[in-house]
């Protein structure tokens, strides 16, 4: 999950064994008879309004309060502007999604518009699957490339044997931008006499502090395995260059079992033995940790931006954003985040150049405005809002600094179909004591071998 990983992360995939099964039942991936025609741009058709009465079925992981406001916000404008078209959304949690999505993709009725996370665990498998359709020549139409930086359209491409990301056609255009930062209750920091760390060792000693005065360190939730890829992230990018985990995420060298990426596990191992996280954390919801954090539990929340809006409703003034703080003050930080779920034309959809106009619209620099008026952090810059609340001054201002110095490394789940759950898994085992920080790179580092192999 910039998902919910997701995302929410981002923010990670969620994938299952079944799902794949189904998919490769459905339609044989890869195979010529299987990838969608595209459109010639001189072919699409522009004026919705003339495109008559049109059911447009939209599928979405943008449920949280910030997210889910906007969407409501573009969708109503849409159909305001186009009175022939009526939006019918399908609004789930990111797991729901990811597990209901390739079943949805593989029918003969499938949505028309979807967002599907980037990677090799999706977007590539639809990709290869030929369940998405290029949006190569719709780009020509409505001039995407031409509004994202190429680091950002990058991320939504895929080739076209859905065997390299980052590289080939583009599948999908995202609104939003993300960040996994660390959030910080103000009252409870001040309370400990402990300023908002400046380096990565003065926020291991508020860590230690805030265990020694009582509190929680950090609010965290782990039942759905891949929250702790974030945790893990944030720690790797102290360790390893961010050049080291990009060429790894994208299958360009390194490996996982590196120096650098068993220390990153030898130091989440460490905080949970210290008792830096949520007691029996792999047993809280993903979701219930900002909740918990807002209601006082825990000094700090590792999460993305997408939980802005809510903690910000919910506690105002009190909650703080900042990056992962670097070695030395002063010094250049970098952390995983890119940018929002995707959102991807089907290929069997009968709409798709209402589809590709839906699109458009919501990621058109008005969008973009109302991105900011809802509480979310855009892929591009608003042309006239600016944010509103301290914490998302915090966070643009974070977003800014990570752009001018190139400082985002990808979400970690990318590597592979399945790495969401072939490095969650082996994390949460390390969480809850039952492998060692080697065994769980081992662990992990045997799923994307056996990929790469492939």
């Amino acid at each position: 999950m910039l998902k919910q990983g997701l995302k929410p992360l981002r923010h990670g995939a969620v994938l299952s064994m079944a799902a794949l099964a189904v998919l490769a039942a459905a339609c044989t991936p890869g195979s010529d008879g299987d990838k969608p025609a595209a459109k010639a741009p001189s072919s699409v058709n522009t004026d919705i309004a003339k495109a008559g009465d049109v059911t447009l079925t939209v599928w979405d992981q943008e449920v949280r309060g910030g997210q889910n406001e906007q969407m409501e916000r573009l969708n109503k404008a849409f159909q305001d502007k186009y009175p022939n078209v009526k939006i019918k959304r399908v609004s789930r949690s990111f797991n729901d999604l990811q597990k209901t999505l390739r079943l949805a993709l593989s029918g003969d009725s499938p949505p028309d518009v979807v967002e599907a996370n980037q990677g090799h665990g999706a977007m590539a498998q639809f990709v290869k699957a030929g369940m998405l359709l290029p949006l190569d020549n719709y780009d020509q139409v409505y001039g995407w490339k031409k509004r994202y930086p190429k680091g950002l359209t990058d991320l939504n491409s895929v080739s076209p044997d859905g065997k390299k990301i980052g590289t080939g056609g583009l599948y999908g255009v995202s609104i939003n931008g993300e960040i996994v930062g660390i959030y910080y209750n103000k009252d409870k920091l001040s309370g400990l006499g402990v300023q908002p760390p400046k380096t990565w060792a003065d926020f291991e000693r508020a860590l230690a502090t805030a265990k020694g005065k009582g509190e929680t360190p950090i609010a965290f939730g782990n039942l759905d395995k891949f929250p702790a890829i974030h945790n893990f992230g944030v720690i790797q990018d102290q360790l390893a260059p961010k050049d080291a985990v990009r060429r790894l995420v994208y299958g360009q060298g390194g490996s996982w079992t590196d120096g650098p990426n068993v220390q990153a596990a030898q130091k989440l191992s460490d905080w949970v033995k210290a008792g830096y996280f949520t007691k029996d954390a792999n047993g809280v919801k993903y979701d219930d940790s900002p909740v918990n954090f807002s209601k006082g539990e825990g000094v700090f929340l590792i999460g993305g931006t997408w939980f802005a809006a809510d903690l910000y409703k919910s506690m105002g003034d009190k909650v703080g954003f900042m990056l992962p703080p670097p070695a030395q003050a002063g010094g250049q930080p970098t952390t995983m985040g890119g940018e929002s779920l995707p959102w991807s034309i089907t290929a069997k959809s009968k709409h798709p150049d209402v589809a590709a106009a839906y699109i458009n619209f919501i990621s058109s620099p008005e969008a973009m405005d109302v991105s900011v008026e809802t509480g979310n952090l855009p892929a591009l810059a608003a042309p006239t809002k600016k944010p509103q609340g301290p914490v998302f001054t915090d966070i643009f201002g974070a977003w800014d600094v990570l752009s001018r110095n190139d400082g985002i490394t990808p979400y970690l789940d990318y590597a592979t179909p399945d790495f969401a759950d072939a490095l969650g898994g082996p994390l949460q085992e390390l969480i809850a004591g039952r492998t060692s920080p080697r065994q769980a790179m081992d662990k992990a580092q045997q799923n994307y071998a056996t990929f790469l192999r492939k």
